[in-house]
C-alpha cells in the first residue's frame, strides 16, 4: 500500500509540475501589436494628448485627438475635486489604445477570441483605482453590468485585472526586458534577425526573376525557367495569358541541375514611352549553345503582352559549356543596359592562359554595358562613350568590369529615401568555386580577381602573386559551411518597414540561408547578420508565415521598393513548387497612410486568376504542448525552411538542383501555451446580484432578468483538448467560475463569439424625467451622499451623447470599427504535393508512355456466345473517349476527363486552348466550344492525371491525336484540371 501511495504521490507531483510549467507566465508570450492587428509605429506628427506614446506606439495624431475628445466628454460629469482625483486614471486607461502592447492589454492578439472592453490593469493599480475612483467605471464602458461590481473590490478587479504581471499596466512600461530596443528589429540571443514572410504567388516552375514596369500600375512580371513570363496585378491576381512565351526557343531541360533556360528580363526604364523589354536566355543554334539577349516590343493591342513577332537579337555569346551562364540584365540609373555573363563553365575557368574572366578579348566572365536607346533604324546597340576599355587595344569595348566567375543576381541601390545616400550602387553575388561565396560592389573598370582569387583567398597562386592584378576585394565573403551558391539580393529602400532601410538582404541557394549586410557609416565596413524566421508570437499577424522553401533562386523588389525572394521546393524547370515571398519586419511599420498608393488602371484582355495562399498563417496555428504524430519530419533551426538539403552542389557549377525526396518543414513553434477551458465538463452558476440598493423607488428600479440558459463551461483537462475559450496562463490555478466579471467581454464584429456561457443581464428602467442640471461625480472610498453622489443610472447629459471608448463593441454604432483580418474558423492545413517520383514509379511511367490499347480498336461489341440471356454486356469505351464532369451534372460543361488504358483521368490546363476544347466538344456532339475553364474552375478531379501540355489544331479526332506529353507524364496537380463549356452557337449565353 505504501509503495502504491508513494508512486501515486510521485505521479501527482509530476502532473502538478507540468501544469505549473504550462501556466507559468514567461517572457516572449506577447509582442508589440496594435488593435488593428499590425505592428506599432512612430507617428508622423507628435501626439498632443497621449504624449508618452509619441515616439512609438499605436496612435497617430487623428486617433490621439479622438481619445482626447472622449476624455473631455467623460470629465464633464465630474466636479472639480473629482476631476483632480480621477482625471489621471481615466486618461491613463483611455491612452492604453496607444500603447505598443495594446493588443495584449485588450486581449486582442488573437482575432478569433473576444476582446476586453478595457485594458488589463495590474492588481495593485486596480486596487488603487478602486479606492479612489471606483464609481467612474460605468463612464468607461457601455456594459451596464459594471454597476453591480463597484462595491466589491474582488469583482471589480476581476473585471479589470490582467493576470500576466509582466504585461499588465503599468508594469508593461517598467519592464526592462520588454522595453529594451523596443521598435528595433528583433534578434535572438545569437544575434539572428527575426523577420516574417507573406506568400505572394505560388505554383511556379523555377521562378528565376521578378521585375516591375515602374509605370504606376504596380504590376510585377515573373519569369519561369521554361520561358514563360506572367503578369501579376497589384492585388496578386495573375493574367491567364503569358506576358511572353519563349518555351519553343529556350534551351533547358526538366532534369534537376540544368542552369540553362530563360534566366532574366529587364523592362526599359521608360517603359510607358519606349515600350520595350529585354530578355536573357539559352538557345541552341546548329547544335552550338549560346546566350542570347533579345529585345521585344509591347503589343499595340494588349498592355499585358509582348509582341512575339517583334524579337530582335541584341547580342549572342557562344557558351563552351552548359554551366556558368550568368544570367542578369538590369538598367542602371545612367539609362544603360548592364549584362552579366559567366566565365563559360567547367571548373576553375580553364580556358586560355589566364582564363576567360581575365581575358578582355572575350565577353565571358564580364560585366557589359550597352546603350540600347534610339536603335530602331541602326545597330541593335551602341557603346557608351565613357566605357572604361573603349579604345584599349585588344579589349572589347562592351566590357564595363571583368574578373567575375558566375554572377547570379545583381541590383541597383535606389538610395536612402530622405538623403539619397547610396543611390546608383551596383551590388552582385558571385558564385564561388571550392571555398568561398562573395558579394561585390561593381565599379567601372574593376577587376574582381577570378580566377586568381576566390573571395579573399588565392585560387590560382601564380596569378594571385601577380602585382599587376590590382583586383577589387568583395565587401563580404562567406565559407562553404554557410552555403555553396550565393544568390545576390537588394538594399531595402521601401516604405513599409523603416527598420530595414539600408539593409542588404541576400541568400544562399544550396543552404537556404537568408543573410544581411549593413554598412557601418563610420568605418565603411559591412557588418553581417543572419536572418531567421520569427519564433513564437513574433509572426502572429494576419497573413504572415514563418517558413519557406529552401532553394532561394532570386530576389526582387516591387514598384514601391518592398523586398521579395523567389524560392522552390523542387529545383526543376518542370516542377510547380515555386513560391514568391514578401519579407516583412514585424517589429515596426510605417505610420498609417504614409505608404498608401492607388495603382493606375490596367486594361485586361483575358481572365484573372485570383491568388490563393497555400501556407498556413502563423496566427492560425494552434499552440501544441505535446508532440503530435506526423508523417513529415520536423526540426527546429534558426532558419526555418520548407525543404532540407538533399545534396550539396558541385563546386564546379552553380547550384545543382536536386528534387527533394522529402518535404521537411522546420517551423518555429509558438512559445506560449494557454491553459484552456472547454464548455462541457463544468457548470458555472451565475448568481443574481445582491448589492444593496440605495435608490429611491420613485427614481429608478433595478430589475434582474431571469436566466433562460444555464451557463456551462467545459474544462480542458489535457493539453491535447482543443478549446473555444482560452484564458491567459497564470501562476496559480484558476478558481471555480462563479460570477466571473473577467469574462464579460465583447465579441469582435464579424466574428462568431466563441464563449458559450452567458452572463446575468441587468436591465434598468429609467424615469422619463428631464434633468434640470448635469449630475456631477465626486470621489472617495465611501459612498457620497446625494446630490453629489454618483447617479445609479448611467449619467447621460441631455445635450450630448458620449461615444463608447475606441475599439469597444457595444449595441451602439462604433466610433472606430475593428477591421476583420481573420475568421473564427480554422484554416485547413493543405498537404503539399510530392514533386518527386521514386525510381520504380519513374520506370513505370517511362514504360507505359503512349501505350494505347490497340487490341480494342475496330472491335464490334458483340454479345459473348456463352453469355446468359437477358444479361447485357457493359459498353466498352474507346481509348481517347472524353466526358464532362460537373457538380450540377450538366452535359454541356464540366471537367474534362479522358479514357486511356482502361481508366478515366483528368487533363492539365497547360497549353490547353480553345482548339483543344473544340476537339472535346465535337467528340461529345457539340459543334463549338464556348469557353476553356482553367485552374479547376469547374471542379478538380481525384484520380489519375493522364494528359498534359495538350496542343491541338482543332481538326483532330481525339486529344490523343494532338501534340502532347506522354500519357501519364505531367508536372501539374488537380488544381490545374481543365474544363470546357460547349454549345451550338458562338454567341450563346452561358
Amino acid at each position: 500500500m505504501s509503495g502504491v501511495s508513494v508512486k501515486g504521490v510521485e505521479l501527482l507531483s509530476q502532473w502538478l509540475l507540468v501544469l505549473l510549467v504550462l501556466l507559468a507566465p514567461r517572457h516572449g508570450n506577447t509582442h508589440p501589436q496594435c488593435l488593428d492587428y499590425k505592428p506599432p509605429f512612430q507617428p508622423r506628427e507628435p501626439l498632443v494628448f497621449c504624449k508618452e506614446y509619441a515616439k512609438f506606439g499605436c496612435c497617430d495624431l487623428e486617433k490621439d485627438d479622438k481619445i482626447s475628445q472622449n476624455f473631455y466628454k467623460i470629465m464633464d460629469y465630474f466636479d472639480y475635486s473629482g476631476y483632480v482625483t480621477c482625471a489621471k486614471y481615466i486618461r491613463t486607461i483611455l491612452c492604453q489604445e496607444c500603447s505598443p502592447y495594446s493588443a495584449h492589454l485588450y486581449d486582442a492578439e488573437d482575432a478569433n477570441t473576444p476582446m476586453r472592453e478595457l485594458p488589463g490593469l495590474c492588481g495593485d493599480y486596480c486596487s488603487e483605482f478602486w479606492h479612489q475612483c471606483r464609481y467612474t467605471i460605468s463612464l468607461l464602458t457601455d456594459n451596464n453590468a459594471t454597476a453591480g461590481i463597484e462595491e466589491d473590490r474582488n469583482k471589480f478587479c476581476n473585471f479589470l485585472e490582467l493576470k500576466d504581471r509582466e504585461y499588465c499596466y503599468p508594469n508593461v512600461l517598467s519592464d526592462d526586458k520588454l522595453n529594451a530596443n523596443l521598435g528595433d528589429v528583433w534578434a535572438d540571443p545569437e544575434g539572428c534577425l527575426q523577420l516574417c514572410l507573406q506568400e505572394v504567388a505560388n505554383g511556379l516552375r523555377n521562378p528565376v526573376a521578378m521585375v516591375h514596369a515602374d509605370d504606376g500600375t504596380h504590376r510585377f512580371f515573373v519569369a519561369e525557367q521554361l520561358g514563360y513570363v506572367w503578369a501579376y496585378l497589384a492585388n496578386g491576381s495573375r493574367i491567364d495569358r503569358p506576358f511572353l512565351n519563349l518555351t519553343k526557343a529556350v534551351l533547358t531541360s526538366p532534369w534537376a541541375g540544368d542552369e540553362r533556360g530563360f534566366l532574366c528580363m529587364a523592362l526599359h526604364p521608360h517603359f510607358t514611352v519606349v515600350r520595350k523589354a529585354y530578355v536573357y536566355y539559352s538557345v541552341s543554334v546548329k547544335k552550338e549553345e549560346r546566350i542570347r539577349i533579345s529585345e521585344f516590343t509591347l503589343s499595340a493591342d494588349d498592355m499585358n503582352q509582348l509582341d512575339h513577332s517583334s524579337e530582335r537579337t541584341i547580342l549572342e555569346v557562344v557558351e563552351p559549356a552548359s554551366n556558368h551562364n550568368g544570367g542578369q540584365l538590369l538598367f542602371g540609373h545612367d539609362g544603360y543596359l548592364y549584362i552579366f555573363i559567366g566565365d563559360g563553365g567547367r571548373a576553375g575557368d580553364p580556358f586560355g592562359k589566364f582564363g576567360n574572366s581575365q581575358n578582355k578579348s572575350t565577353l565571358l566572365g564580364k560585366v557589359l554595358r550597352l546603350d540600347v536607346d534610339n536603335n530602331d533604324d541602326m545597330d541593335p546597340y551602341s557603346i557608351p562613350s565613357d566605357n572604361p576599355f573603349l579604345g584599349e587595344k585588344g579589349s572589347l569595348p562592351e566590357i564595363y568590369a571583368y574578373g567575375v566567375r558566375n554572377m547570379w543576381r545583381c541590383s541597383i541601390d535606389r538610395g536612402d529615401p530622405i538623403t539619397g545616400q547610396g543611390r546608383g550602387r551596383l551590388f552582385c553575388g558571385d558564385v564561388g568555386q571550392n571555398k568561398f561565396e562573395e558579394v561585390d560592389l561593381i565599379i567601372k573598370g574593376g577587376n574582381y580577381g577570378w580566377r586568381a582569387k576566390e573571395g579573399f583567398s588565392c585560387y590560382d597562386n601564380r596569378l594571385c602573386r601577380n602585382s599587376s592584378l590590382d583586383d577589387i576585394l568583395p565587401i563580404f565573403a562567406y565559407p562553404h559551411k554557410l552555403g555553396k551558391s550565393v544568390t545576390g539580393g537588394y538594399i531595402y529602400r521601401g516604405c513599409q518597414m523603416p527598420n530595414l532601410n539600408g539593409l542588404y538582404i541576400f541568400g544562399d541557394f544550396m543552404s537556404g540561408r537568408l543573410m544581411s549586410l549593413k554598412e557601418n557609416q563610420s568605418t565603411r565596413k559591412w557588418e553581417y547578420k543572419e536572418i531567421c524566421m520569427g519564433k513564437g508570437q513574433t509572426c502572429r499577424f494576419p497573413k504572415l508565415i514563418n517558413s519557406y522553401y529552401k532553394y532561394i533562386i532570386s530576389f526582387a523588389e516591387d514598384e514601391a521598393g518592398e523586398l521579395y525572394f523567389l524560392a522552390t521546393g523542387a529545383p526543376s524547370a518542370s516542377a510547380r513548387a515555386g513560391v514568391i515571398y514578401k519579407i516583412v519586419d514585424p517589429s515596426r511599420r510605417a505610420p498609417p497612410g504614409k505608404c498608401s498608393f492607388k495603382p493606375t488602371l490596367v486594361k485586361i484582355k483575358g481572365k484573372l486568376i485570383h491568388f490563393h495562399p497555400t501556407e498556413e498563417f502563423v496566427i492560425d496555428k494552434k499552440p501544441m504542448t505535446t508532440a503530435v504524430p506526423t508523417t513529415t519530419a520536423r526540426t527546429t533551426a534558426t532558419t526555418t525552411l520548407r525543404t532540407p538539403p538533399t545534396t550539396m552542389r558541385s563546386t564546379t557549377t552553380r547550384p545543382t538542383y536536386r528534387p527533394p525526396t522529402t518535404t521537411l518543414k522546420a517551423t518555429a513553434k509558438p512559445a506560449t501555451t494557454r491553459a484552456t477551458v472547454k464548455p462541457s465538463t463544468m457548470r458555472a452558476t451565475i448568481k443574481p446580484l445582491t448589492t444593496r440598493a440605495t435608490v429611491k423607488p420613485s427614481t429608478m428600479r433595478a430589475t434582474i432578468k431571469p436566466l433562460t440558459t444555464r451557463a456551462t463551461v467545459k474544462t480542458a483537462a489535457t493539453p491535447s483538448n482543443p478549446t473555444s475559450i482560452q484564458q491567459r496562463p497564470t501562476g496559480t490555478a484558476t478558481p471555480a467560475l462563479t460570477t466571473s466579471w473577467r469574462q464579460v467581454m465583447t465579441a469582435r464584429p464579424g466574428h462568431a463569439t466563441t464563449l458559450s456561457r452567458q452572463r446575468t443581464s441587468l436591465s434598468y428602467t429609467r424615469p422619463t424625467v428631464t434633468p434640470k442640471s448635469r449630475p456631477l461625480l465626486t470621489t472617495g472610498a465611501r459612498r457620497p451622499s446625494p446630490p453629489t453622489a454618483r447617479p445609479l443610472t448611467r449619467p447621460q447629459p441631455h445635450d450630448t451623447v458620449r461615444p463608447p471608448p475606441l475599439g469597444v463593441t457595444t449595441n451602439r454604432p462604433q466610433t472606430t470599427p475593428r477591421p476583420m483580418y481573420c475568421t473564427a474558423s480554422t484554416k485547413p492545413i493543405t498537404q503539399r504535393p510530392n514533386f518527386t517520383l521514386s525510381k520504380a514509379q519513374d520506370k513505370l511511367l517511362k514504360g507505359q508512355s503512349d501505350k494505347i490499347d490497340h487490341s480494342t480498336r475496330n472491335r464490334v461489341n458483340k454479345k459473348d456466345r456463352g453469355s446468359k440471356p437477358g444479361k447485357q454486356r457493359r459498353r466498352k469505351h474507346r481509348a481517347g473517349s472524353v466526358r464532362l464532369i460537373s457538380a450540377e451534372q450538366l452535359s454541356d460543361r464540366g471537367r474534362v476527363e479522358i479514357y486511356i488504358r482502361g481508366e478515366w483521368g483528368t487533363v492539365c490546363d497547360d497549353l490547353f486552348s480553345s482548339k483543344a476544347a473544340t476537339v472535346v466538344c465535337q467528340q461529345l456532339g457539340f459543334p463549338v466550344a464556348l469557353r476553356v475553364a482553367k485552374r479547376a474552375e469547374l471542379g478538380g478531379g481525384s484520380g489519375s492525371i493522364l494528359l498534359d501540355d495538350v496542343e491541338c489544331e482543332g481538326t483532330e479526332r481525339t486529344l490523343l491525336d494532338c501534340k502532347r506529353a506522354k500519357v501519364g507524364k505531367h508536372n501539374c496537380v488537380h488544381d490545374e484540371d481543365v474544363g470546357v463549356v460547349c454549345g451550338y452557337h458562338h454567341d450563346e449565353d452561358k
